[in-house]
C-alpha cells in the first residue's frame, strides 16, 4: 500500500542507513536534504494567500444578548486547492468570555477556482459599533509541513441595539390606554380631555358626563365620553454626564433610562402624541425630532445604540437651554438624571423653573435595589452600619424628590426592573388627569 503525506517522509527518512546518522555535514546534509525538499514542495503547494478574495454579508444589527450570523465567503482564483485555518477577528466584547476561540476560527477547503462561506456567529456583550477587525489565513501545502500566511481587511459593522426588555409591559399599558381613550366602558374626564361621543348609560358612571338635551331627546340617559387629547409633544432628555455611568447591577444607569424611555416611546406613540429624543451632558450627543409614529421606535432604538455615559459633570444650564430651543410650545419633558443631591440642588433645582413655566415636568431616576437590600440587613455589626447608612443614602433620595415635587415636578424613582412601568402609569395618569 502506497503511502502518501507525513506518513510517506517519516519512511523515507528511516530508510536512511544508520551510517548517515553522524555528527558531520555530510551527514546532516543527508538527513536534512529530503526534509528540505519536503517541505519546499509542500510550500510550493500550498495556495497563495493574497490573491484570495473575501466579501462578507449577513446581519448588520442585532439586539443587545442575541446573536447576529456574519457570513465570510472566500474564493480562491489560483490553480491550488485551499487547505486553511481562518481566523475572523472582532472585538472582545463581539462574544461572551471564553467563546471567542471556538467562535472565530475556522477550518476550510476551496478547490481551485471555486469559492466557500464560513459564518462567525457574534453574541455581543455591549451596546454600540462592532467592526470587524482583520482575517488572518493559514494555507496549508498537502504534507501540512510549511504554510503560506496573510491577513486581509474585509470591513463590516454590526450594531448592537438595546435589548428593550420592558416591551413585556407594553400590552398591558395599551390596554389601560384604550380605557382613557374612550375605546372601553371606562372613561375619562378632565381639561385636557376632548369630547368623544354619546352612548347610554350604566351605573357608575360619572353624573356629571350626562348631556341632558341628548338625554331629553331619547328615552335613555345618555352620557358624554371624552378621550385624551392627541397630538401632544414629549421629549425625552437623557443626562448621558458622569452620574448616568454608575452601574446599578450588571448595566449602567443609563441602559435602565433607556429601556424606561423605549417603554414609553412606544405607549405615546400608540397614544398618537409626538416623541422626540434629546442626550445631553456638556454638549448634544444625541437629537431626534420629527419622526412618525411608525418610524420613532426604530429610530429611537439606532439613536440609543451608540450613546455611553461620559465621564464629565453635566452642564444643567446648557441642558436646559437645548431642551427649551427642542420644545418651543408647552411639552412633557421627561428627564433622565439622578437624584443625588449635589447634582440636583447645585445644578437643576436653580434652572427648573424655566422649564416648569413652560412645560409639564417628569423626573425619571434609577434607584439600586441594593441599597434596598442594605436597608434591610441586619444580625451582625457590619449589617447595622450597612443599614444605618443605606437609611441615610434614601432619606437624602427622599428629600431631593420632596424638593422636585414642591417646584411641581412629577417624580418616579424606582429599581431598574419596576422604572418603565412606573414611568409607563405617570404618562397615563397625567393623562387621564387632563395635564398632557
Amino acid at each position: 500500500m502506497a503511502l502518501t503525506g507525513r506518513a510517506a517522509l517519516i519512511a523515507a527518512l528511516a530508510s536512511v542507513p544508520v551510517g548517515v546518522w553522524d555528527p558531520s555535514w555530510t551527514g546532516i546534509l543527508a538527513v536534512n536534504a529530503p526534509l528540505a525538499v519536503a517541505c519546499a514542495c509542500d510550500f510550493a503547494l500550498a495556495a497563495p494567500v493574497r490573491r484570495l478574495g473575501l466579501t462578507r454579508s449577513g446581519d448588520a444589527s442585532a439586539r443587545l444578548g442575541e446573536t447576529a450570523d456574519v457570513t465570510l465567503t472566500v474564493s480562491n482564483p489560483s490553480g491550488r486547492p485551499l487547505r486553511a485555518r481562518l481566523r475572523d477577528a472582532w472585538p472582545p466584547s463581539s462574544w461572551q468570555p471564553g467563546t471567542e476561540t471556538a467562535a472565530s476560527r475556522h477550518s476550510l477547503t476551496v478547490p481551485a477556482g471555486e469559492r466557500r462561506r464560513v459564518t462567525t456567529r457574534l453574541r455581543p456583550t455591549r451596546r454600540g459599533d462592532r467592526h470587524a477587525d482583520r482575517v488572518t489565513i493559514r494555507s496549508y501545502g498537502p504534507l501540512g509541513l510549511l504554510t503560506r500566511q496573510g491577513t486581509h481587511r474585509v470591513p463590516w459593522t454590526v450594531r448592537v441595539l438595546p435589548p428593550f426588555t420592558s416591551r413585556k409591559h407594553l400590552p398591558s399599558k395599551l390596554s389601560r390606554l384604550r380605557e382613557l381613550d374612550g375605546r372601553t366602558s371606562v372613561l375619562t374626564r378632565g381639561e385636557g380631555t376632548e369630547f368623544d361621543s354619546l352612548r347610554e348609560y350604566v351605573p357608575g358612571d360619572d353624573t356629571r358626563s350626562i348631556d341632558w338635551r341628548a338625554t331629553a331627546r331619547h328615552s335613555t340617559v345618555a352620557v358624554r365620553t371624552w378621550r385624551p387629547e392627541r397630538d401632544r409633544h414629549i421629549l425625552l432628555v437623557l443626562d448621558t454626564g458622569r452620574t448616568s455611568a454608575g452601574r446599578v447591577g450588571d448595566a449602567p444607569r443609563l441602559d435602565a433610562a433607556m429601556d424606561a424611555a423605549l417603554l414609553l416611546a412606544a405607549l405615546a406613540s400608540r397614544a398618537g402624541d409626538r416623541v422626540d429624543l434629546l442626550a445631553y451632558d456638556r454638549r448634544v450627543r444625541a437629537l431626534l425630532q420629527g419622526r412618525t409614529a411608525g418610524d420613532v421606535l426604530p429610530s429611537l432604538v439606532n439613536a440609543m445604540a451608540t450613546l455611553e455615559p461620559e465621564l464629565v459633570e453635566t452642564d444643567a444650564r446648557g441642558l436646559t437651554a437645548t431642551t427649551l430651543r427642542s420644545a418651543p410650545r408647552p411639552s412633557l419633558v421627561v428627564l433622565f438624571t439622578t437624584l443625588d443631591a449635589a447634582p440636583i440642588e447645585e445644578g437643576l433645582l436653580p434652572v427648573l423653573p424655566q422649564l416648569t413655566q413652560r412645560h409639564t415636568v417628569l423626573v425619571a431616576s434609577v434607584a439600586d435595589p441594593h441599597v434596598s437590600r442594605m436597608a434591610q440587613a441586619r444580625g451582625h455589626t457590619d449589617a447595622v452600619y450597612e443599614a444605618a447608612a443605606a437609611a441615610q443614602a434614601q432619606s437624602e433620595r427622599r428629600h431631593i424628590a420632596d424638593q422636585l415635587r414642591r417646584h411641581g415636578v412629577t417624580v418616579v424613582d424606582a429599581a431598574p426592573d419596576e422604572l418603565p412601568p412606573a414611568l409607563a402609569d405617570a404618562y397615563l395618569e397625567l393623562k387621564a388627569a387632563g395635564r398632557l
